[in-house]
């Protein structure tokens, strides 16, 4: 994947849109046909990033005049919103992808679309080519934004398109979003990851990190409270980085505090934290909020240093208690939670006693503990 980032412009959002409206009239000439709109089945797999991917991907097909259905046999349009962070998510997602052949085969105007972290990777591009020859669409984490386009040429006649990225974009704004909760809403404030985790693939399928800006961020999350959401959760793979792209001092703690000055009666979360990142400005910033929840997602991994340096993941287990312990100084109310990876390579006997130390240590409220996964492609993979 290329590191350049690209801008996505108004005239790419403008392309999209028109996109839209030229499939909304083909669905409109269904609809007369058939006496019934098209329907539409999205399937997410994953993080809440892709949750909020997802509601991006149904906000543009019921703007094309796709009606939502739950059940995939009544759909003439199939989504899939992978996630590669683990072998076995891939293994169900291309499970799930196996048991629409049957619905491909009664219905051939269905259009498969496979979308997320999943298709970015060369071998499970090649696999999905050969293996699944009715999936019409890949479409990587990137270019979400381009779901009409490939529609309207697949409805169009045009050949099976295999774009799961053509580079790193930044976001996309001003495309339409079909929220699942009335009030609970995701709001990703970056995208991408530079820390390069030995285990992780996920800077390989989302690309560098690149940060919306506060200005729409902001505008959001206002319309958001207007609109009587109360519980809004702010996303990136590591938010605590937010800003960093910009090149200015502007950071994820002077941006809470801007989102907590908005008037009115809801609960800011955010997710994903890395520990190098969370730094005083932003547990002050939470200690002092009125609309910040007391809850630090804080994955530590491992209690072992070794491990930790060979995970790239750059503090110690001493810093990582530094941090804890500042948590818990200023917001002594505040619940912590934790990951936990068991099993990576180079971890000794003694390495994971020390984990075991360590959540002693650390009393977490709750933590996601997981076997170690090789990821193809990450260092981690060959030691």
């Amino acid at each position: 994947m290329s590191e350049a980032i690209k801008a996505i412009s108004h005239l790419d959002i403008e392309k999209q849109k028109d996109c839209m409206m030229q499939v909304f009239a083909l669905n409109n000439n269904y609809k007369k046909e058939y006496a019934s709109a098209p329907k539409v089945f999205v399937l997410t797999l994953g993080c809440q990033q892709n949750e909020a991917d997802s509601e991006k991907l149904m906000g543009m097909a019921l703007e094309m005049g796709y009606e939502k259905t739950n059940v995939p046999d009544d759909a003439s349009l199939i989504i899939v919103n992978t996630c590669a962070i683990r072998e076995h998510a891939e293994k169900r997602a291309l499970s799930l992808i196996g048991q629409y052949k049957h619905i491909k085969t009664k219905n051939p105007q269905l259009i498969i679309a496979v979308c997320g972290c999943m298709v970015v990777q060369e071998h499970r591009i090649d696999e999905i080519k050969h293996r699944y020859p009715y999936v019409d669409i890949l479409l990587g984490p990137s270019i979400l934004h381009k779901l009409p386009e490939y529609i309207l040429s697949r409805r169009n006649g045009g050949r099976r398109i295999f774009s799961s990225d053509d580079g790193v974009y930044s976001f996309a704004e001003g495309l339409p979003v079909c929220r699942e909760n009335s009030f609970k809403a995701w709001v990703s404030v970056m995208y991408g990851c530079n820390n390069f985790c030995s285990y992780c693939i996920v800077p390989y399928v989302r690309g560098r990190e690149r940060s919306r800006k506060k200005e729409d961020v902001i505008s959001e999350v206002k319309q958001l409270v207007a609109d009587g959401y109360k519980d809004i959760t702010l996303l990136g793979q590591n938010v605590n980085s937010y800003g960093s792209d910009f090149g200015s001092e502007y950071d994820f703690a002077d941006l809470l505090y801007e989102l907590d000055q908005i008037e009115g009666d809801y609960i800011l979360h955010f997710m994903t934290s890395h520990p190098k990142n969370a730094s005083k400005k932003l547990i002050d910033v939470m200690a002092n909020s009125k609309h910040v929840a007391r809850h630090f997602h804080l994955p530590m991994q491992s209690g072992s240093t070794s491990v930790l340096k060979a995970m790239n993941r750059r503090y110690s287990i001493e810093k990582y208690m530094d941090i804890l312990d500042y948590i818990r100084e200023k917001m002594p109310e505040c619940t912590v939670s934790s990951d936990i990876i068991v099993g990576f390579p180079t971890e000794t006997d003694s390495d994971f006693e020390d984990t075991l130390k360590a959540l002693k240590r650390a009393r977490f409220d709750m933590i996601f503990s997981f076997l170690y996964s090789p990821r193809k492609g990450t260092p981690a993979a060959e030691m």
